[in-house]
């Protein structure tokens, strides 16, 4: 026995380290074409700026382009736009005032204090304040004050067009990968709890559902990236010809991440009710541990068709068996919460439908027939308690 635990902590170090390494190796590939792009800018930009427009040492060109394209992943035009925007005025009014009242604590101050008041009075948002000030204090504290007070201004206009140029025609990045990277958490996090709760429901363990719902509250930051993504990927197939042939398979998720953000907020509302079930020792059909469980296959299912880009036939299949399976609920009695629990199921059902591509429409049509299916299939018994019939 103390030769043997030694030996498996070894294991599980070693198969950390596999993982570990597995996922570096995951990320670096998904940096790839980042670092391409930003040195394919940085070149232009030296070039553009150095050989084109006869500067003599344009650093602020390349460096203007990195900024741009390492801070644009996942964000709108608009805002790459206020970066590049930002990063010039922080130079342009670092460089002219240095040239006026030379540089020093107080002049560090003052510039700072006027690239914020300036961006700010422009209308640009939280991108552009913080790359005004950055650039003016990089302007005060790392370059001298010979020159033109617009020369260097100018470097960071060619280097942001640039980058912005690299990003959007010349290589863009792949909006669909940037979508399925932002997706695929969002939905695991979503489907995971929805599984957790199932088991809670099942077990009637209401630490179990407790986790699942914190599990499910921070699934939230998941979803907000998911949602910045597909606005970003929309813009960017606009913007980029080179990606317009993305448009079928990205419409997938365009069209469906408020749909699923709605699911995920029914299941935070059905999972409390389930709390609150399990605190009055209302009667939980098993039925309806079932139901979530079918829940949480549905979303799995969809992320895996979205990521194949196929119709999420699939998806829809397993919701309309939850909807199906919570419809039972009824005929084996349920109180208050009960009640309450199979009406987000329901709701839930439906949003999925809806993200799969199911009409507005169409989709609560199906989720009512698939529980008036359930109730027709089998002999329905007098309930034990609460409700009888599914409201209408």
């Amino acid at each position: 026995m103390t030769e043997v635990a030694p030996q498996g902590r070894i294991a599980r170090m070693g198969a950390r380290a596999r993982t570990g390494m597995r996922r570096g190796l995951r990320r670096a590939r998904y940096g790839l074409a980042l670092a391409i792009q930003a040195g394919l800018a940085a070149g232009l930009a030296w070039f553009l700026a150095h050989d084109v427009i006869g500067r003599p040492s344009p650093f602020f060109a390349p460096i203007a382009a990195v900024i741009t394209l390492a801070s644009s992943v996942g964000q709108r035009v608009r805002r790459t736009a206020e970066l590049v925007l930002g990063v010039a005025i922080g130079i342009g009014i670092g460089d002219a005032l240095i040239l006026l009242i030379g540089s020093g604590p107080w002049q560090i101050g003052l510039i700072v204090l006027l690239a914020v008041v300036i961006a700010t009075a422009v209308g640009g948002g939280t991108p552009l304040v913080v790359q005004s000030a950055s650039s003016a204090v990089l302007v005060a504290t790392l370059t001298s004050s010979t020159g033109l007070p617009w020369t260097r201004f100018l470097d960071a206009l060619v280097g942001g067009g640039v980058g912005l140029a690299v990003m959007t025609f010349l290589l863009p990045l792949n909006p669909l990968n940037v979508v399925r990277r932002a997706a695929d958490p969002a939905l695991r996090a979503l489907a995971g709890g929805l599984h957790r709760v199932g088991i809670g429901m099942a077990e009637r363990n209401r630490t179990t559902i407790g986790d699942a719902l914190i599990h499910l509250r921070a699934a939230e930051t998941t979803f907000a990236a998911f949602s910045s993504a597909v606005t970003a990927a929309r813009e960017n197939v606009a913007f980029a010809p080179a990606r317009w042939r993305s448009r079928g398979a990205l419409a997938l998720y365009v069209d469906g991440a408020d749909h699923i953000t709605y699911a995920l907020r029914n299941c935070r509302v059905m999972s409390r009710r389930a709390d609150t079930a399990l605190g009055d020792d209302e009667p939980i059909p098993e039925v309806l541990a079932v139901s979530v469980g079918l829940l949480g296959d549905a979303v799995d299912l969809l992320r895996q068709e979205w990521a194949k880009g196929v119709e999420p036939l699939a998806a829809r299949e397993r919701a309309l068996r939850a909807a199906a399976e919570c419809g039972q609920a009824y005929e084996e009695g349920v109180g208050f919460s009960g009640g309450v629990i199979v009406a987000q199921i329901r709701t839930a059902a439906t949003d999925i439908l809806r993200a799969s591509g199911v009409d507005y429409a169409e989709a609560p049509r199906l989720v009512r027939r698939a529980v008036g299916r359930s109730h027709s299939s089998r002999r329905k018994p007098a309930p034990r308690s609460g409700l009888s019939r599914p409201p209408a």
